[in-house]
């Protein structure tokens, strides 16, 4: 059943809808960005945040705008566990200033609270992802059985692999700033896993994912068709020009712009 939306606006072309669904007792905010005016099926490209962020950051609202003023295509995103309107504004500035100071390479006080909370995230975002799709497709101007890619960066990868490795709707995915960590076995099997085509991007000198991890993570990936991109520079360092390369990637696979 398609859900309620509880806030819809329209701006440059673009409409904005603000819906939440309860899976596991748990309320998850999510919003979809389409054409203005959408009217039958389009592709549909899934979101996932990075650590402090959430389903609205400026950087994806963005990029979701662009692929439907571009594209045609629909985007989802989500809050996940821990992160947007599921957490405090006190939580919320707390991990931003935790991870701002890990990306930097500064003092950490202890043990960060978006680490220790990464196993329940992760836990929880396959059933989340999944009922959020199955939302998505059910509206007349996202539809079933169309194409659907999946985005991530940093946070977005960790949480992304194991729903990209577990929903056989994902068409293709575009990962990054991320690797396999030692002793994570579960998460190299997920990573094992994914078969569908990749697009893999990576920081050589981020402090928040080693040299060997990234490599590992590369190799790992069960997909026939992978590609890595590898440029220096740190975490938030990713060179603008690999938006393009994310486009392309998408373009086809995705197909251009959809009727409507």
């Amino acid at each position: 059943m398609r859900p309620a939306f509880h806030a819809e606006h329209t701006r440059d072309g673009v409409a904005e809808y603000d819906f939440a669904l309860t899976v596991d007792g748990e309320r998850v905010p999510a919003v979809i960005w389409t054409p203005a005016g959408a009217k039958g099926p389009r592709p549909l490209v899934l979101m996932g945040h990075g650590g402090s962020q959430h389903k609205k950051a400026p950087t994806l609202a963005e990029r979701a705008q662009r692929y439907a003023r571009d594209h045609g295509w629909a985007t989802l995103s989500i809050d996940a566990f821990g992160h947007g309107e599921r957490v405090s504004q006190e939580e919320a500035a707390a991990t931003v200033a935790d991870i701002h100071s890990r990306v930097r390479g500064g003092e950490r006080s202890g043990p960060s609270n978006l680490f220790k909370t990464m196993g329940e995230r992760v836990r929880r975002i396959v059933p989340e992802w999944r009922a959020a799709l199955d939302a998505a497709q059910s509206m007349d101007f996202i539809g079933a059985g169309g194409p659907v890619a999946y985005w991530g960066m940093s946070m977005g990868l960790v949480c992304g692999v194991p729903f990209v490795a577990a929903e056989p709707r994902i068409t293709c995915a575009v990962l990054g700033l991320g690797g396999i960590r030692t002793g994570d076995d579960a998460f190299g099997a997920a990573v094992r896993a994914i078969t569908a085509p990749v697009l893999f991007v990576f920081q050589w000198d981020d402090v928040m994912a080693t040299r060997e991890g990234g490599l590992a993570l590369f190799d790992a990936l069960g997909s026939a068709e992978k590609t890595m991109h590898i440029n220096p520079g740190g975490h938030t360092e990713t060179p603008a020009f690999e938006q393009d390369a994310c486009d392309a990637f998408f373009l086809r696979r995705l197909g251009g712009r959809a009727v409507g």
